[in-house]
C-alpha cells in the first residue's frame, strides 16, 4: 500500500473550515514520484473510499483514513500519472458516490489572468462568474459549473448555494495569485442553481456577496446569483449584416423610450416581444430604448441603481427571453438601445459595495467615491480592473444581446469632480482642474471598444453641461460618443410651451436659441421619462388652455421635435398624450386610445414617423448647418417659425433637385389667415402634414393639400406663398416633382 505524502497538519484545520486560500494544494490529488496522495473533505462520514479508475475503466477501491476535522486521505501507486477518481462516502446506512471539486485544473489560463491584471480582458464575462463546463473522464464525462471572482483583498473565499445546502465550508476557492481572482469548479452544478460567495475579510468577518459577473439573478427581492447558459439561436443575421454596413449617425432615428415594467404591467420579455413589437411597428419608430434592464433590487430606481451589471432583470424572464425580445424587434426592423449606468451603484450589502471588505469597486476617498444626491457609490474609474469590468460590460450587452446602442446615464456626474458638491467636498485633479480624468478615460475606452466590437451600433450620452467634444472622436481628443442628448433644447422648449400663447412673443428667443448651438455636437432631442414624472406633469399637462387646446399643443410640439435638427426620442405614453404623469407602479393609461382626441395624437406620431423615415431631408444632415435653413426666424409676434430641412449638402445634389421639407410651425393660439411664407424655389408644394387635420383631432385648418410658390420675393427668397397656418399647428410642405 502506498504511503500518503507528509503534510503540515496545522493547515488541515483551516482547510476543513474552508478558510485556506490554497485548498487545492491540500485537497484533491498530488503526485510525488510514483505515488499519488488523495485527500477529500467529508465531515461526519463514517467511512470514505476512493474509487480510482485506470485507462481501461477498471476501478480500484482504496480505503481512506481520517486525518483531522473530516479530512480523509489515501495513497495509490500512479506510475502513469494522476489517475481519475471518485469519492464514496458512507453516512450510517447511506452511501453516496460524488466527484471531488479539488481534482480539476484552474479554468482560467495565464493569458486570461494577465489580461485581467492589465485591465484589457474585453470578454471578461467568459472567464469570471459562473459557467457550465464538461470534462472527459474515464469514469464518465463530468458536468458542473466553474466559479471565478475577483476579490484581491480577501483572506479566503467560498461558494455556497442550493447545491450544497448553503454551506460553503466544503467549497473553498483557490487564490490565483496576484491577479486577485479566486476559482473553483464544482461538479454536478446545473443551470438554474442559485449561489453566493462567502468572503473572509482581512478584519476577520465573513460577508455574503452576489456574483458581480453573474449573468442571471433571482427575482428581487431575493438576491442570489443564478447559474445560466444561453441556448438561444438568433434569427437576426440579416439585420446585423445590414447594421454593420449602416452609419447610425446619418440615418433616421426616432426612438420610443420604454420602461418595460410599466408599459403594461405584468408583461414578460416574451409577451412584450408580441405586444410591444406590434405597437412600435404600428407607430413607425425606428428604435426602442429600454430603460435599464440590468438587475436592480429597488424597482423605484427605474433600473438606475444596478447591483448585477451582467444579469438582465429576472422580473421579466431569463436572459434568453430578453434575447428573444430583441430578436423580434430586429425581425420587425426596429433597433434596440439599452440604458447603461456606469456612473454609480447602490450601497446594498449583498452586492458590489465594499465587495471584499474594502472599497474595491468604489473609490476609497468619499470625496470621489460617494454620490450623495442618490445615496450611492461612485466607481473607482482609475483602477484597471474596475475599468475593465465596465468596458467589458458595455461590450457584453452589444455582443451577447445584439443591442444596437447604449445610452449612457448621468455622464455629467462622471465628468466633474465637483458635481453636486460644495467647496471643500471635492479634490481637484492632478492639474488643479475639476475634470475627472479617470472617468473621461473610461468613457473614451468604452466608446472606442463599443464602436469596434459592434459595427453600426451607437453610443449616446445623457450629458447636460457644455463639456466640449462629447461627440468628437477619441482620436481627436473627444469622449467618442456618437450622439448627445440635447438637454438645452428640451429645457428651453418645455419652458416656452408652458407659457400662455399670448406671452410667447416675449420668449421667442428660447425657441430660436437652439439653432445657435445645434451643430456644436451630434444631438438627439429627448422628451424623456425625466420630464413627465415627480410632479412635472405629462406633456399634456404642461400645455396651457382647455383640453382640446392642450391636445393641439402636444401635436404641434411633436411635429416641431421631428422637424428640428437632431435624432428624436419620446417617452412612452406621450405618443397618445397621456393625461397623468408617469408612475412606475402602474401601467400606461391605454384607455386614452379610445378617445378620438388622444387617438389622434397617436395617429399624428404615426404619420410624422412615416414622413420622417421617407424623407432623408429630415435626418441625413442633422449635424451641419447645410441640413437646415431659416425661412423666417423672427416672427415672434405671431409665434411662428419657418424653415426647411434638406439633404442637399449631404448628397451634393443641387437644392432644387434634393429632398426638401419646408416646415411652418405656429405656437400661436390663433389661426393665421393669409400668412406669407418664403419658399426655397418655385412650383407646386404638397402639404404632406397638417397637425390640425381632423384625423389627428384638429379643426382641418389647412391648405387643401397643395400650395403654389409664386415668383414673389420674400425674406431674401425668390419665391413665396400665402397659406393658412392653424393655431398651435405645423404645416410641412414638399415640392411636387
Amino acid at each position: 500500500m502506498a504511503t500518503p505524502a507528509p503534510i503540515d497538519h496545522s493547515i488541515l484545520g483551516p482547510v476543513a473550515r474552508g478558510e485556506y486560500a490554497l485548498p487545492h494544494d491540500v485537497l484533491g490529488i498530488h503526485l510525488d514520484g510514483d505515488t499519488a496522495t488523495l485527500r477529500t473533505r467529508r465531515p461526519l462520514a463514517d467511512a470514505v473510499t476512493f474509487l480510482v479508475g485506470d485507462a481501461e475503466g477498471e476501478i480500484t477501491r482504496v480505503e481512506a483514513t481520517h486525518e483531522v476535522d473530516g479530512i480523509w486521505v489515501a495513497a495509490v501507486t500512479a506510475a502513469d500519472g494522476a489517475p481519475d477518481y471518485r469519492v464514496e462516502a458512507t453516512y450510517g446506512p447511506d452511501t453516496i458516490v460524488i466527484d471531488d471539486p479539488y481534482r480539476f485544473l484552474p479554468t482560467l489560463g495565464e493569458v486570461d489572468l494577465h489580461l485581467i491584471g492589465e485591465g484589457r480582458h474585453e470578454r471578461l464575462w467568459n472567464v469570471l462568474g459562473s459557467h457550465l463546463r464538461a470534462y472527459p473522464s474515464v469514469l464518465g464525462e463530468v458536468h458542473g459549473a466553474s466559479f471565478a471572482v475577483w476579490a484581491p483583498n480577501a483572506v479566503s473565499v467560498r461558494v455556497k448555494g442550493d447545491f450544497n445546502d448553503w454551506d460553503g465550508r466544503g467549497y473553498a476557492m483557490r487564490s490565483l495569485g496576484s491577479s486577485g481572482v479566486w476559482e473553483l469548479f464544482i461538479p454536478g452544478v446545473e443551470i438554474g442553481a442559485r449561489y453566493k460567495y462567502e468572503i473572509n475579510t482581512r478584519d476577520g468577518r465573513w460577508i455574503e456577496k452576489a456574483d458581480p459577473m453573474a449573468r442571471a439573478c433571482e427575482v428581487p427581492p431575493l438576491t442570489a446569483s443564478v447559474v445560466t447558459d444561453s441556448h438561444y439561436e438568433w434569427n437576426d443575421a440579416e439585420w446585423m449584416a445590414k447594421r454593420a454596413q449602416t452609419d447610425p449617425h446619418t440615418s433616421a432615428m426616432s426612438v420610443y423610450e420604454v420602461h418595460l415594467g410599466s408599459w403594461k404591467k405584468g408583461l414578460s420579455y416574451r409577451e412584450a416581444a408580441e405586444q410591444l413589437v406590434e405597437y412600435v411597428t404600428w407607430l413607425g419608430y425606428t428604435h426602442v430604448e429600454l430603460m435599464p434592464l440590468a438587475e436592480h433590487p429597488f424597482g423605484g430606481s427605474w433600473g438606475y441603481q444596478v447591483t448585477s451589471y451582467y444579469a438582465p432583470s429576472a422580473r421579466f424572464g431569463v436572459p434568453d427571453d430578453l434575447r428573444y425580445l430583441i430578436d423580434k424587434l430586429h425581425e420587425a426592423g426596429i433597433g434596440v438601445i439599452l440604458d447603461w449606468v456606469p456612473a454609480h451603484f447602490p450601497k446594498d450589502s449583498f452586492a458590489l459595495a465594499e465587495f471584499d471588505g474594502t472599497h474595491l469597486y468604489e473609490h476609497p476617498d468619499p470625496r470621489r467615491g460617494e454620490q450623495k444626491d442618490w445615496g450611492t457609490y461612485v466607481f473607482n474609474f482609475g483602477r484597471t480592473e474596475v475599468r475593465n469590468f465596465l468596458v467589458a460590460n458595455a461590450a457584453y450587452w452589444l455582443e451577447e444581446f445584439h443591442v444596437d446602442g447604449l445610452r449612457v446615464d448621468a455622464v455629467a456626474s462622471m465628468l466633474y469632480l465637483d458635481y453636486s458638491r460644495n467647496p471643500g467636498e471635492w479634490e481637484p485633479n492632478q492639474y488643479g482642474g475639476r475634470e475627472n480624468l479617470e472617468a473621461i478615460s473610461l468613457l473614451q475606452e468604452a466608446n472606442a471598444v463599443a464602436y469596434r466590437v459592434a459595427p453600426g451600433a451607437v453610443m449616446i450620452a445623457e450629458e447636460s453641461t457644455s463639456f466640449p467634444g462629447v461627440t468628437t472622436p477619441t482620436d481627436a481628443g473627444g469622449l467618442g460618443f456618437g450622439l448627445k442628448w440635447n438637454m438645452g433644447w428640451m429645457n428651453d422648449t418645455l419652458r416656452y410651451i408652458g407659457e400662455d400663447p399670448v406671452n410667447r412673443r416675449y420668449h421667442h428667443g428660447e425657441l430660436t436659441f437652439s439653432l445657435v448651438y445645434a451643430f456644436s455636437e451630434q444631438f438627439l432631442l429627448p422628451l424623456s421619462h425625466d420630464e413627465v414624472v415627480h410632479g412635472k406633469g405629462s406633456l399634456l399637462a404642461k400645455m396651457p388652455g382647455d383640453h382640446r387646446t392642450k391636445l393641439a399643443g402636444v401635436r404641434g410640439l411633436l411635429a416641431y421635435q421631428w422637424s428640428h435638427p437632431g435624432k428624436k426620442l419620446l417617452f412612452m405614453g406621450q405618443e397618445f398624450a397621456q393625461g397623468a404623469e408617469w408612475n412606475e407602479d402602474r401601467g400606461l393609461d391605454w384607455w386614452h386610445l379610445d378617445d378620438p382626441g388622444h387617438r389622434g395624437v397617436a395617429e399624428l406620431v404615426r404619420r410624422i414617423n412615416e414622413l420622417y423615415t421617407a424623407h432623408p431631408a429630415l435626418w441625413a444632415d442633422d449635424f451641419t448647418p447645410g441640413g437646415f435653413q431659416w425661412l423666417d426666424a423672427n416672427d415672434g409676434d405671431r409665434n411662428v417659425l419657418a424653415y426647411f430641412r434638406t439633404n442637399a449638402s449631404a448628397t451634393g445634389v443641387p437644392l432644387a433637385e434634393s429632398d426638401v421639407v419646408v416646415c411652418v410651425q405656429s405656437f400661436s393660439g390663433a389661426t393665421h389667415e393669409g400668412y406669407r411664407v418664403a419658399l426655397p424655389f418655385g412650383g407646386r408644394w404638397r402639404e404632406v402634414l397638417n397637425s390640425d387635420a381632423s384625423e389627428y383631432g384638429g379643426y382641418d385648418v389647412g391648405n387643401l393639400g397643395m400650395v403654389e410658390a409664386r415668383e414673389e420675393p420674400y425674406h431674401g427668397r425668390s419665391h413665396s406663398a400665402v397659406i393658412r397656418v392653424p393655431a398651435l399647428g405645423a404645416i410641412w410642405l414638399t415640392p411636387e416633382r
